[in-house]
């Protein structure tokens, strides 16, 4: 039995071409995604390791928790702590490091690494052994700077040129004292560093006399665990916290595998739907096999052969298919791993040196994936094959499904069906994340459900193409037959492409509707024409506002300054804004009370007074960072949103509490309104400063908008894979369909139809097959878009259901196109056949 198996395989070699390729592709992406992630990690944990070639021990400070109504803080690692940690038995220096956000403008005043990437610390002395001089010398003083060498090569900087720098608003002009080399992960990722001297850095970044860390080196013969129990003696208990330099590499690594995870585990979501595809076009290709093959199989039980030998000699064919699949796929995999990395150095994201990483692990889930893969989608037709008495088989009387079997196959499907839409129509009544799960399950559970019904599906919608197809004569109606002739073949063909418009199609919908309600939100909760902000995210110095206030056509400002508080016994972030001007920059929806924001009263947000038990003309008290208290008043609350929520309450209180004040965002209201002409002011007001952004509500709504559209454009692009299988699958079932029918194609042209209608009958039965599952996907996808924005309605007020006729009207195309491309072969094929041949076949 094991040679006839090889020998069937090598037999329909051709026939199984396609289900290889399928396999082969589900594993290429699975392997690819391995050495892509694997790589990254490496090269991004050795360069990282290398940053802690200096550090033996660091010192960090330890924050000391919320307390009662006492807001937590993070005391200060002062000079006289470094000067201790210098002088403990087994030390050979200690270097105190500080560091901030630093943004650098290229040449064209661009901010240069996206803002997220921008750091700044500062340079020890003259000679840094972390950050070894290239040319130049150490920066002095608070105009010199040295900078990576990454980014003097990016921007095309050199000693001696004067650059444009902001911290955190205000824009410098220091000049380029030295340029170093680094094995920062940052500037390896495509980010900047600049470096001041010390007293320089401590004052830019609001930290004079004081530092983040404290890095020891450990004397020779001193091990770093030794040297850390001699700090942990000499430094204050409970006021700092000490590490190894092995420890941190150790800790950096396990981070960076982490991040890493997300990545890894998102990309093998669309491999493990890829392969999910590529399971309907096994499962297809060795029922059609084995239904071409009844009469060799019941010849092999006529001579002594059992069911499980049947089912087995199948099943071998099947570890053959997927061995061969595993195999290649995983070629490919490294392929596309080194491509997927090359690529992400051309689009500027730099990774890190070091080599390519094939784990034992990736070969092995490579193999596993394509082998058992293809085992498990071919086990059903194996015993569907080992089912077929001997008798039957000779006789070519194929067995065909019973009607208690297609009742049975119906009403499964129609419970699995039920029970999905139910589940999903139940968590769109659920709040937000708790509806998460019970979506997922009832989505799951619809999905197979209408896998299960296709077949009975097939029939009727395949008619509604009736009228179309008349007008292409004969090959139309023919077409059409073919088309339900063998409806569980139709219906995994179809379900193959449904998957993918599935989960594009409900994608779509989501994106198309999140937009819309985030332009809504920004139109209607914002009355100011301008929001000032930091490109990366961090706090914008008060001077920001000092100077908007300042400019002309600037007619109101309110800054957003967060400031941290205890109110009963828990954290509360407080939201300080110009209480004179607030209500004139936002346009926020009452529902009790008034929106007064002053002296002691407040405004809050229907989620915080709901959380808190309060409403209109509550009072509580809130104890502030410098350990004072106040009682203030809710006098309203109103609708948060995205944008705006929380506590607000006027600076004025909150400020003067404050250590280190320093707003998120500024609301700007102009005289003229948003412009062109406005806005190139207000950024000349600021110095033209790279590091901040001024948005009216189109770019404020087009950047919150930013993060999803570039998730549905890489959804897009890795769905494609399913859709690449998907037409597989159409290629090989129509070629294997041609191959089946030779004897009714060869009696077609003896009758008298011509190649071009015999050409035209098998591109026809592709179109339908292609445009059924669309449908079938584009309906479902509506539906789950529909529902998970049900979901996102309960956070968001905006959102509104949009559906993007026109993606549709493209995604219909597209399954068009699937079936006309996919036909191409199978229907050359078809006319080709000698038709004498044909007939003679059996």
């Amino acid at each position: 039995m094991f040679r006839t198996a090889l020998r069937n395989v090598l037999a329909h070699k051709a026939r199984l071409l396609m289900t290889v390729l399928a396999v082969m592709l589900g594993v290429a992406f699975v392997s690819g995604t391995l050495v892509f992630t694997n790589t990254i990690s490496d090269a991004y944990q050795k360069s990282s390791a290398k940053g802690f070639d200096q550090v033996d021990v660091a010192v960090q400070a330890k924050y000391q928790e919320n307390k009662g109504n006492k807001v937590g803080k993070t005391p200060e690692l002062t000079q006289a702590m470094l000067d201790r940690s210098g002088k403990v038995p087994g030390a050979a220096s200690a270097i105190g490091v500080v560091s901030g956000f630093t943004a650098i403008a290229d040449k064209d005043g661009k901010l240069i690494g996206g803002g997220f990437q921008s750091e700044g610390g500062n340079y020890w002395g003259d000679k840094d052994a972390r950050y070894p001089l290239k040319t130049g010398s150490a920066p002095h003083g608070k105009n010199q700077v040295a900078i990576d060498s990454e980014t003097a090569r990016r921007a095309g900087y050199k000693v001696g040129d004067k650059i444009r720098i902001s911290v955190d608003g205000p824009v410098l002009n220091p000049t380029v004292t030295g340029i170093f080399t680094t094995d920062d992960g940052n500037v390896a990722a495509g980010g900047s560093l600049a470096l001041f001297d010390t007293a320089t850095a401590q004052t830019l970044f609001g930290k004079p006399g004081t530092y983040d860390e404290i890095d020891v080196k450990a004397a020779s013969g001193t091990s770093q665990s030794a040297l850390k129990a001699e700090l942990d003696k000499a430094l204050p208990k409970g006021a700092t916290e000490t590490t190894t330099g092995q420890q941190l590499a150790d800790d950096q690594a396990e981070m960076i595998s982490q991040s890493m995870s997300g990545l890894k585990q998102g990309l093998l979501v669309f491999a493990g739907i890829a392969l999910f595809v590529g399971t309907f076009i096994i499962a297809n290709t060795f029922t059609m096999l084995v239904a071409q093959r009844t009469k060799e199989l019941a010849l092999l039980r006529a001579v002594g052969a059992s069911r499980r030998q049947v089912t087995r000699s199948v099943l071998i064919e099947a570890f053959v298919v997927g061995a061969v699949a595993g195999v290649t796929g995983l070629v490919a995999g490294i392929g596309i791993g080194a491509g997927l990395r090359s690529l992400m150095n051309t689009l500027g994201a730099t990774v890190p040196d070091g080599p390519l990483v094939i784990s034992p692990g990736t070969v092995a889930s490579a193999l596993v994936v394509g082998i058992v893969i293809t085992i498990l989608a071919a086990w059903l037709p194996g015993r569907r094959a080992a089912k077929i008495p001997p008798v039957a088989a000779m006789s070519s009387v194929h067995a065909k499904a019973t009607t208690k079997s297609l009742v049975l196959r119906n009403t499964l499907g129609a419970l699995f069906s039920a029970a999905g839409v139910a589940t999903v129509l139940a968590a769109t009544t659920m709040d937000g994340s708790d509806g998460q799960a019970p979506m997922g399950l009832g989505a799951v559970l619809l999905i197979i459900g209408v896998f299960i019904l296709t077949p009975l599906l097939s029939r009727p919608l395949i008619a509604t193409a009736a009228p179309v197809l008349r007008v292409f004569g004969i090959s139309g109606k023919l077409a059409r037959q073919n088309s339900v002739r063998n409806p569980r073949r139709t219906a995994a063909t179809a379900s193959a492409l449904m998957i993918g418009l599935t989960l594009i199609t409900g994608m779509t919908v989501m994106a198309g509707s999140l937009q819309k309600s985030i332009d809504k939100m920004a139109s209607s909760a914002i009355r100011a024409d301008y929001v000032v902000s930091m490109a990366n995210g961090n706090e914008l110095s008060p001077d920001v506002d000092k100077k908007l206030n300042a400019t002309d056509a600037v007619t109101a400002t309110s800054p957003l300054r967060n400031a941290p508080s205890r109110i009963d016994g828990t954290t509360e972030y407080l939201t300080g804004v110009n209480g004179s001007a607030i209500g004139k920059l936002t346009d926020l929806k009452i529902d009790s009370g008034a929106f007064k924001v002053g002296g002691t009263q407040v405004v809050v947000d229907n989620d915080t007074a709901k959380s808190r038990g309060w409403k209109a003309g509550s009072s509580f008290v809130a104890h502030y960072e410098d350990g004072k208290s106040q009682r203030l008043t809710v006098s309203g609350v109103y609708e948060g949103n995205e944008l705006i929520q929380g506590i607000l309450l006027d600076n004025a209180n909150v400020t003067p509490h404050q250590t280190d004040p320093a707003d998120m965002q500024v609301l700007v209201k102009t005289a003229g309104g948003a412009s062109s002409a406005t806005k190139d002011r207000l950024e000349k007001a600021l110095g033209a400063n790279p590091a901040i952004k001024v948005q009216d509500k189109k770019d404020l709504s087009n950047s919150i908008a930013k993060s999803f559209t570039l998730v549905l454009n890489m959804v897009y692009g890795l769905l494609a894979m399913a859709v690449i299988v998907a037409v597989l699958g159409v290629i090989n079932t129509l070629a294997m369909s041609v191959f089946e029918r030779s004897q009714e194609i060869g009696m077609l042209r003896a009758i008298g139809l011509d190649r071009r209608s015999i050409k035209r009958m098998v591109r026809l039965e592709s179109l339908v097959i292609s445009l059924f599952g669309g449908v079938l996907g584009i309906g479902l996808g509506v539906f789950f878009g529909w529902a998970a924005g049900e979901l996102l309605g309960t956070k968001m007020p905006t959102y509104e259901l949009v559906l993007p006729w026109a993606r549709m009207a493209l995604f219909l195309l597209l399954a068009a196109t699937v079936g006309v491309l996919a036909a191409l072969w199978p229907a050359r094929r078809a006319a080709r056949l000698n038709m004498l041949a044909a007939i003679k076949s059996e």
